[in-house]
């Protein structure tokens, strides 16, 4: 007697109908290995779990809005020889977290900022923590957006609530109001209760350029961010440079333009 079609109803009741995609091949398992009731039970719970563990992880994944997936590994370390790589892996171990602690990265346009925060928060994600990837001037919309339409203290408490938030491109456009305020609110609602990862082009000491129209707003945000902070300084060429031609195609290709004046 087939028990499966009895027991489909019931484990979908019990929210366990995942069990149902390996129940055939755990059960032939079981019997060719001649395994006790309680293996079989094991090894079809421990597939439950991780098929749980997997949606999860999926959900979260979602959730981050990362722009494409980029993760440690695939991070080309040798093109940042001065890059503190203990740093970064102590980082990816997700300690910082635990500190409520910010991460600042820095370095010319093309050294691979997005990518290393993208990885870091993907090693965060790993690790059964919510991510949310954003751009500082997309931040900033979304907080402006949500004013208009009456939830912006809705908005700004979900913002905050956030276990890892990653600003990508600080600095990037200059801060009028009402970004800059909006933003200070949030850095300060996440001051010392969640971490935040923030990328810039603009050297640290530049930081204060992104509130040319309130230095004193300007202090008051880099200071909580700046405070216990782990930075990080990328310094090195693009991996955007585009790449040049071969000597001989490069000579072929002066030839056929000379050739076409000529015509």
């Amino acid at each position: 007697m087939n028990p499966i079609p009895e027991l489909s109803p019931q484990l979908k009741q019990l929210r366990l109908s995942g069990i149902l995609d390996s129940l055939e091949a755990r059960n032939r398992q079981a019997i060719e290995a001649k395994l006790a009731y309680t293996e079989f039970l094991a090894l079809l719970i421990g597939d439950e779990v991780a098929r749980r563990e997997q949606k999860k992880f999926s959900s979260r994944l979602r959730r981050a809005q990362f722009r494409t997936t980029k993760t440690l590994e695939q991070f080309d370390f040798e093109r940042l020889p001065q890059l503190n790589r203990s740093l970064v892996h102590d980082l990816a171990t997700g300690r910082y977290l635990q500190e409520k602690a910010p991460v600042l990265i820095v370095g010319p346009c093309g050294t691979g900022k997005s990518h290393l925060a993208q990885a870091l928060g993907h090693c965060a994600v790993r690790q059964g923590v919510d991510v949310m990837f954003t751009t500082c001037a997309g931040l900033t919309q979304s907080l402006n957006a949500a004013r208009a339409t009456g939830g912006y203290e809705r908005r700004l408490a979900a913002l905050a609530r956030v276990q890892l938030l990653i600003i990508d491109d600080f600095g990037l456009k200059p801060l009028r109001a009402p970004a800059d305020e909006d933003l200070h609110d949030l850095i300060a609602e996440r001051y010392e209760q969640t971490s935040t990862i923030v990328t810039s082009n603009l050297d640290f000491p530049e930081w204060d350029q992104a509130f040319p129209a309130n230095r004193l707003l300007a202090s008051a945000s880099l200071d909580r961010l700046r405070h216990n902070a782990y930075c990080l300084v990328l310094d090195g060429m693009s991996y955007r440079a585009p790449k040049l031609l071969p000597a001989n195609t490069k000579s072929a290709v002066t030839q056929k333009a000379a050739k076409s004046t000529l015509v």
